[in-house]
């Protein structure tokens, strides 16, 4: 069973640089020395390596959070080789399509924990002296939780109209409870595009930017403007 769904241009790439180790210090994705993860809000998985990703189930407690986390931790030590959100710009695989199961859990174990050499070259370190396995399983949560290459596309009309009629609330000073009918119906559609958005993992739920701004529109003070800038930032990324 082919662990990537896309393993023929996977494999075309795993041959690039993507990382660089020195025998005096670790350098990895280019300059930056790996950082350390913050894990506090996750429970401790114990010295033995778990087999599966024990935070996959979107139904868990620790789902959010693990995807929080991972976000991070993706962000400082991966995202200079494997691309920002993930999307790879050719140099590393593609991590979006890694399937959301114990194959690729499998593989992605074996290049966390032993990292990877090629003719002698290190291209990735090890990580499983540098990063904790709650670290690790953070990380994966958030990589299959990535929407798919154009997951967005058919949605990004009803994204921008959100994000204009979020923006235009902010700036005419419009506070959550003055515009509560049209927030929640804003909100009803930023759910109903979320629960459709495919994952490139296969994974059933994916953290979209539309997800997101469901989850900021919660009546608070700021929550207009903070989902309007998520839907910025997110809809940019997407460009």
């Amino acid at each position: 069973m082919a662990i990537f769904k896309r393993a023929a241009a996977t494999l075309a790439v795993l041959a690039a640089a993507a990382m660089i180790i020195t025998p005096q210090k670790v350098v990895a994705h280019g300059d930056v020395t790996p950082q350390a993860v913050d894990t506090s809000g996750l429970p401790d998985l114990g010295k033995e390596w778990h087999e599966e990703n024990p935070w996959r189930d979107p139904k868990g407690e620790n789902w959010l959070r693990a995807i929080e986390v991972g976000a991070s931790g993706y962000n400082q030590n991966c995202a200079r080789c494997h691309g920002l959100g993930a999307v790879s710009g050719g140099l590393a695989p593609d991590l979006r399509v890694l399937e959301a199961n114990i194959d690729g859990d499998e593989w992605y174990l074996e290049r966390f924990r032993l990292g990877y050499t090629q003719n002698g070259i290190t291209k990735m370190p090890a990580f499983e002296e540098l990063l904790t396995q709650e670290a690790a399983w953070a990380i994966r949560t958030y990589l299959e939780t990535r929407p798919d290459e154009g997951a967005l596309d058919d949605h990004l009309t009803a994204l921008n109209d959100a994000r204009d009629k979020l923006q235009k609330m902010v700036s005419d000073g419009k506070t959550p409870e003055s515009v509560k009918d049209q927030v929640s119906s804003i909100r009803e559609t930023m759910l109903g595009i979320a629960g459709v958005v495919e994952t490139g993992s296969g994974a059933p739920i994916a953290d979209s930017v539309a997800s997101k701004a469901a989850a900021k529109l919660d009546g608070s003070p700021e929550s207009l403007k903070n989902a309007a800038e998520v839907l910025k930032v997110g809809l940019s990324a997407a460009q």
